[in-house]
């Protein structure tokens, strides 16, 4: 008797809107990825410098609230907290073209915007990540976690050269509207999601422990750490999380002034050339799951690991003329490998935890990974200053390249199931 085939999970309307905010959510991100720092870098006139710590505002929240917003998101209902994280960075995104057309656009509120988005993200994330299981269920979280994988692919490919021409045409703060309408849609269809869930991640079927209002913070905390602390994979991974992380804080600080100002390139060049490079991150992603079921979890983590550290090597050769092929190629082909290993190590975390610690999983996980982005993008902004803008993206690209050893030092995480 031939065993039926998974249902597709797009069948299942819930999950249809989940991941439909997703999409839009994350192709307005691109779009900002690109229009918030060439705002801050040709309408404002930033040095390095003040580029580097935009992006260090904008990832400082997962230092400041990283921890404990996974204890809150626990105590929560997971959806009120995404549309409320959508809609009020949707406000303050709007902020910026209003200012803009009133003329009275300046670095300091481009910093609080930036703050704000970012204590919005933090709290969005931890939530988006924890009700995932609610809506698909244990079964089909490497499917879920690939079509999530797919999202940020897709809009990794179209995002960033809509936004540098959309930058192009009607100047960086306008662009920046994109976003906000983006984060505003997201928070509409995540309005008529449903999923069998408690505060605490205990489900209408009585699995997992709710955690109430009343219980102490820090140890509800320190039952997420420990967790991790833990499991010697977990501990791997969060090692190459935390230094993709500092890489992209060093990369998202320098890239815009490296092609834009060092090379040459216009606004809707850099976007596309940005785009590009994501074709990979969209075959990643329907790879990854098909690698997981052929390899195992363990051997597709380490695979994709090995790929990624060979691919994202010739990264610091980019330069102007032919050499700057080099880039989209680059990170083409590593985003088939970085996506294949951040889909399978998610779901590796997922099926190990027990439902009323995964807020607290995906809080800690995402402090101790994207940490270090702030630091990456101060680091960013001095070497720039110091030692120019070239320095700075040579920087990025070697820490890019090395993000993967913790887990290529340890062979033995091949063998888990």
């Amino acid at each position: 008797m031939t065993e039926a085939a998974p249902r597709s999970l797009w069948r299942v309307r819930h999950f249809r809107r989940y991941a439909g905010a997703d999409a839009i959510s994350k192709l307005g991100s691109e779009v900002s990825l690109v229009a918030l720092p060439l705002t801050a870098a040709l309408t404002l006139h930033a040095s390095p410098f003040e580029v580097g710590l935009l992006t260090a505002a904008e990832m400082v929240a997962f230092l400041l609230v990283g921890l404990p917003a996974g204890a809150w998101v626990d105590r929560m209902r997971r959806r009120p907290v995404l549309v409320a994280a959508d809609a009020v960075r949707a406000l303050a995104l709007l902020s910026v073209p209003a200012a803009a057309v009133l003329g009275v656009l300046g670095l300091p509120q481009m910093y609080a915007v930036a703050v704000v988005n970012g204590l919005c993200t933090v709290f969005f994330d931890v939530a988006h990540q924890s009700y995932l299981p609610s809506i698909v269920g244990r079964e089909d979280l490497a499917r879920g976690h690939g079509t999530l994988a797919a999202n940020q692919s897709l809009a990794q490919l179209a995002g960033p050269g809509i936004g540098g021409w959309l930058v192009q045409a009607l100047t960086a703060p306008i662009a920046v509207v994109a976003d906000a309408l983006s984060y505003a849609g997201s928070a509409l269809l995540l309005l008529g999601v449903r999923a069998d869930e408690e505060p605490g991640g205990r489900d209408a079927r009585g699995r997992g422990r709710a955690v109430r209002g009343g219980g102490r913070l820090w140890p509800e905390i320190a039952e997420g750490l420990l967790f991790v602390a833990g499991q010697p994979v977990l501990r791997r991974v969060a090692a190459v999380g935390a230094l993709m992380m500092l890489s992209f804080g060093l990369w998202s600080a320098t890239v815009p002034l490296y092609l834009v100002r060092e090379v040459g390139a216009s606004p809707g060049t850099y976007g596309m050339l940005l785009s590009a490079g994501a074709v990979g991150g969209v075959a990643g992603a329907w790879l990854a799951p098909r690698v997981a079921a052929r390899l195992g979890t363990g051997r597709a983590m380490y695979a994709a690991a090995w790929a990624a550290t060979v691919c994202t090597a010739p990264l610091a050769l980019t330069a102007a003329g032919p050499r700057l092929l080099i880039l989209p190629v680059a990170l083409a082909a590593s985003g088939v490998a970085t996506t294949v290993f951040s889909v399978a190590q998610g779901a590796y975390r997922q099926s190990i935890c027990p439902p009323h610690l995964l807020g607290r999983l995906s809080a800690t996980m995402r402090f101790l990974m994207w940490g270090p982005m702030p630091l990456g993008g101060l680091l960013a902004g001095t070497l720039g200053q110091l030692a120019g803008v070239r320095v700075a993206f040579w920087a990025a690209c070697g820490v890019y390249t090395l993000a993967h050893l913790p887990v290529l030092l340890a062979p033995r995480i091949r063998e888990v199931a």
